[in-house]
């Protein structure tokens, strides 16, 4: 569909604009705190489309951004796909030859760069045989260009500088590229997901309401989830078509970062991985910061441990809410709300719920997938999860193998093993290539990460299924142990802390004490890199802990 009706972002940023002109846009950089408004952050989106034009950039070409969460970054996200062209964020942390496939995949046309990764750029374009030759243009987000090799180079603000303010919009199809993210690639070569302009509308609109992330005119948010994983989890768009007070928190911020924003900004509504909201804990152990503000956290990209859900709203008054989705859901799709009559419920028994995946978002079908056809929701029996939706990606970009094997009659096959009460409330069990497969019995290595993670004396945890002669795999426990905690004592009370609620047979044949556990360029833990480095780690499951035995 083409025209004023269609599905577009283009409304959004006309209806912020007009309608919230002085709600503010706030960012913490290099330099300080910088503020600007709707109002002015329209009229910037306005000149940086004309300054694509002045460069020849056509208006279904790709452009890519290397960038931290900053206001510059966040004028891409109207600027760039509301004149057609498609937004492709690039996420820094990837080791450089997935870079080079990456911009070589895609083929970008121009690419934006942090003046903090403008060496990380400089590394992936050295020796990338031809990776970047489609890039005709690099622009520094800043005021000036630091030393570098990167060539044409200019400074974003003489980018822009001189445009006008006003900009004649197109009306757009809404099957139009608007946006595109790249798996981590942690399995194989990064996998690349477009998002059109209908999807990403949908997306928007999906978790803009109370069964999305209940997201308000009044809120002041602050996406910490990077914008270059999944466009921020969607949160710039949402933000903006909710009228919403934007905040970005800058260049790796660490803590004390996250808590002064929260405190001087006002923050409502803050979002990413559990890891962010476990080392703010830590941190509000020995400062003080007020963090009255403060009504709700988004977590997702890993469980949320329910010490972790606990803590906040207990001490803290926080509401934290369980989210998951992946690059190809672009990225939210369920959410772990509670049903009414169930605030009522005993705290532990909520928990139960809070610590799943929670309910898909509306607009969005399931189903769950054994070996023997569908998988009834009885909170037992796993099974493959398979989505569907308005904003569920149907192919990956140039990726016909891909295709073949991880779609089927417009579903996703998602790769999670999950279980589903029997009141639609999804929990993932594990991926399906990190499930523990024990003498012929399934063990799920994230409900043991969870388990372990909960122990008061533990920092980081995580489970992987080793080789072993009789047992086909065995579960061993890799474990960072919190500042002066002794690891012999330790590992006795890990293993007597599981055996209240699990089996015998599900319990670690070993725990070893690691420095942290390895994590990939999203920030989730990196089994892969555990798993090769014990392949031969010797583990004696004891007779007792026999799957058959139980």
């Amino acid at each position: 569909m083409v025209g004023t009706t269609a599905q577009t972002l283009r409304p959004f940023l006309w209806r912020a604009a007009k309608l919230y002109p002085e709600r503010e846009v706030v960012s913490r950089t290099h330099e300080g705190i910088e503020r600007t408004t709707y109002a002015a952050y329209e009229r910037r989106v306005a000149q940086l489309a004309h300054a694509l034009d002045d460069v020849g950039v056509g208006r279904d070409d790709r452009i890519a951004t290397v960038c931290w969460n900053h206001t510059r970054h966040f004028e891409t996200y109207f600027g760039v796909p509301c004149r057609g062209s498609q937004l492709h964020t690039i996420n820094p942390l990837l080791p450089d030859h997935h870079v080079q496939y990456i911009v070589e995949n895609a083929a970008d046309a121009l690419l934006f760069v942090d003046p903090s990764l403008v060496e990380k750029v400089e590394s992936a374009s050295r020796d990338d045989g031809g990776a970047f030759d489609t890039v005709e243009q690099f622009v520094v987000m800043g005021e000036e260009v630091p030393e570098t090799s990167l060539d044409p180079v200019t400074d974003y603000e003489s980018f822009l500088a001189g445009h006008d303010e006003t900009y004649e919009w197109p009306d757009l199809d809404e099957e139009t590229p608007a946006g595109m993210c790249y798996t981590s690639g942690t399995t194989g070569r990064p996998k690349g997901v477009e998002y059109t302009q209908q999807m990403m509308w949908a997306h928007t609109m999906g978790i803009l309401p109370e069964a999305g992330l209940d997201i308000r005119a009044a809120d002041v948010v602050m996406p910490v989830v990077p914008m270059f994983h999944v466009m921020a989890w969607g949160l710039p768009h949402a933000v903006t078509a909710a009228g919403a007070k934007h905040v970005y928190p800058g260049p790796s911020p660490d803590p004390a970062d996250i808590a002064h924003l929260i405190e001087e900004e006002g923050v409502t509504f803050t979002a990413g991985v559990p890891t962010v909201w476990l080392g703010l804990l830590d941190y509000l152990e020995e400062h003080d910061a007020d963090l009255s503000s403060l009504e709700r956290i988004a977590i997702g990209g890993a469980a949320a441990p329910k010490s972790l859900i606990r803590t906040y709203e207990e001490e803290y008054d926080v509401q934290v809410l369980h989210a998951w989705g992946m690059t190809e859901t672009s990225p939210v799709a369920a959410a772990a709300h509670l049903k009414p009559g169930m605030e009522s419920w005993p705290a532990e028994k909520r928990d139960e719920k809070r610590v799943k995946q929670g309910l898909v978002l509306p607009g969005l079908e399931f189903k769950v997938i054994g070996e023997d056809g569908e998988v009834p929701w009885n909170d037992e029996e796993f099974g493959e999860l398979w989505i569907r939706g308005p904003w569920v990606t149907t192919e990956y970009f140039k990726r016909p193998d891909a295709n073949e094997t991880d779609f089927e009659d417009g579903w996703l096959k998602t790769g999670d093993v999950v279980r589903v009460d029997s009141e639609g409330y999804i929990q993932i069990v594990d991926r399906a290539k990190d499930v523990i497969k024990s003498g012929g019995e399934w063990i799920s290595s994230q409900e043991l990460e969870n388990a372990i993670m909960a122990h008061d004396d533990v920092a980081e945890a995580t489970v992987v299924g080793v080789p072993h002669e009789r047992w086909q795999e065995r579960p061993v426990a890799f474990v960072v142990a919190r500042e002066g905690v002794g690891e012999g004592p330790l590992k006795n009370d890990i293993m007597d802390f599981l055996r209240e609620d699990y089996p015998t047979w599900w319990l670690p044949d070993d725990v070893v004490y690691i420095e942290s556990v390895p994590k990939t360029a999203t920030g989730k833990f990196d089994k892969k890199v555990l798993r090769e480095e014990y392949a031969d780690h010797d583990v004696a499951a004891p007779e007792e802990a026999a799957p058959d035995d139980e």
